[in-house]
């Protein structure tokens, strides 16, 4: 994701948003230069925050309390004061102090990392359900969400919506709009029939002419989506080998293996997956996209198929340090999640302490207690191992449009379409 939205690319969606407001897909933002001015103490990572403190700070703690680490408190109440009287959060707000108003860009994507993040960090139930009840109050027509309230929904933003309802303790078929839909009836929309050489993945939005053209950033977020997943997922055991399931009426477990049958694909050849080349760039040539390779790794463990990502995580290990090192505290939280899905040593992550390189990016941990986090009804529900709502077997979750390619937002945790 990329960095799971790009700052660059979160700039890029901000000016597309405030020109034409529409938005852009969750990818993990890649940090922006330094900032000219002094940076909150809490705050992880020393990029320009505009377009993705919120996020970045939110992917951190996840994934620190995956692995028994509990953030500092001022840490904690640096992400608290972002938070808006309407429950909502923007990207990033530099004086918390002054109260947000109808000029405040708040989003979906940094709601709903924040909201998990409050979530695992224990303690702040009432601003987690706060958000909760912001993010379904903006719910679209379609039943799904859009990146900025009353956007067109995407793949990225309803899946990260879907985790941060289910951490929260929704049921997410009773999260119903005035029209009836479910999140489920939104993103289901964005899956690619089987059959085709891109069938079981999942479109970030239609394209101009309707189509559904694979995005492999939305793909891994909509495998979580349709599993009812947050940002974290546990380490499954490997189950049968994803296939593609036809049909008119897929159930949204299906839709997952789906989407698992396609990254397993994508993944079979190198390893890795490829972002698209920059608009104008003179080398045309895809380069590897570390931030969405590690985003499926945790969507096949979250399937169920960790075995089908083991070459990824090997490729991670041994080729993402410089990577992680430019994008800072949300790239070190996806390779943590990564390694942490797939059973493999966070301390040890191709001879790198994954753990200590993401603490160092922010204020000291005041614990490294092990979390006692808990499942949510809808987590429980159906599950063979306490870790999915349809059990594992099926699968077991801005950019603003900001530059096409730069990514780090969501989704992208938040982006550009890429087979």
């Amino acid at each position: 994701m990329t960095v799971r939205r790009s700052a660059a690319a979160l700039a890029a969606t901000a000016t597309v948003l405030c020109v034409a407001a529409a938005p852009a897909a969750v990818a993990a933002p890649s940090p922006s230069p330094s900032p000219s001015v002094a940076l909150p103490s809490g705050l992880y990572g020393t990029k320009d925050p505009t377009y993705d403190g919120v996020w970045r700070q939110s992917l951190a703690f996840a994934s620190q309390r995956a692995v028994g680490v509990s953030p500092a408190d001022e840490a904690v109440d640096w992400l608290i004061g972002q938070q808006c009287d309407s429950g909502a959060f923007p990207a990033y707000r530099p004086d918390p102090t002054v109260r947000c108003d109808a000029k405040t860009m708040v989003d979906t994507n940094a709601t709903a990392a924040a909201v998990q993040a409050l979530h695992e960090v224990r303690g702040h139930e009432k601003l987690v359900q706060h958000g909760a009840s912001w993010l379904k109050s903006v719910q679209n027509k379609d039943g799904g969400w859009g990146y900025t309230a009353g956007s067109p929904s995407d793949a990225n933003s309803t899946s990260i919506v879907i985790g941060a309802l289910a951490r929260a303790g929704e049921k997410l078929d009773d999260v119903t709009n005035s029209e009836g839909r479910t999140p489920y009836d939104a993103l289901l929309t964005f899956a690619i029939p089987c059959g085709g050489k891109d069938g079981g993945a999942f479109a970030y939005q239609p394209d101009k002419a309707g189509n559904l053209v694979a995005n492999g950033d939305a793909t891994a977020a909509a495998v979580l989506g349709s599993l009812g997943k947050g940002l974290v997922v546990g380490n499954n055991a490997a189950v049968k080998d994803p296939a593609c399931t036809g049909g008119d009426d897929l159930k949204p477990e299906q839709a997952a293996q789906n989407g698992a049958y396609y990254l397993a694909g994508a993944l079979k050849k190198t390893g890795h997956l490829d972002s698209p080349p920059m608009p104008g760039a003179e080398d045309s040539a895809p380069q590897p996209d570390f931030g969405n390779t590690a985003d499926a790794v945790v969507a096949l463990s979250a399937a169920g198929h960790k075995d089908k990502a083991a070459a990824s995580v090997k490729w991670l290990e041994e080729n993402s340090a410089d990577w992680a090192k430019e994008n800072g505290p949300a790239a070190y939280a996806q390779l943590v999640m990564a390694a942490h899905a797939t059973g493999t040593d966070v301390h040890d992550f191709g001879g790198a302490d994954l753990v200590a390189q993401l603490n160092a990016t922010g204020p000291a941990p005041s614990t490294d207690k092990k979390p006692t986090a808990s499942a949510t009804e809808e987590e429980k529900k159906d599950s063979g191992d306490g870790d999915g709502i349809g059990g594992v077997w099926w699968f077991v979750g801005i950019g603003l449009a900001v530059g096409a390619g730069a990514g780090f937002l969501i989704s992208g945790r938040r982006k550009n379409q890429q087979l």
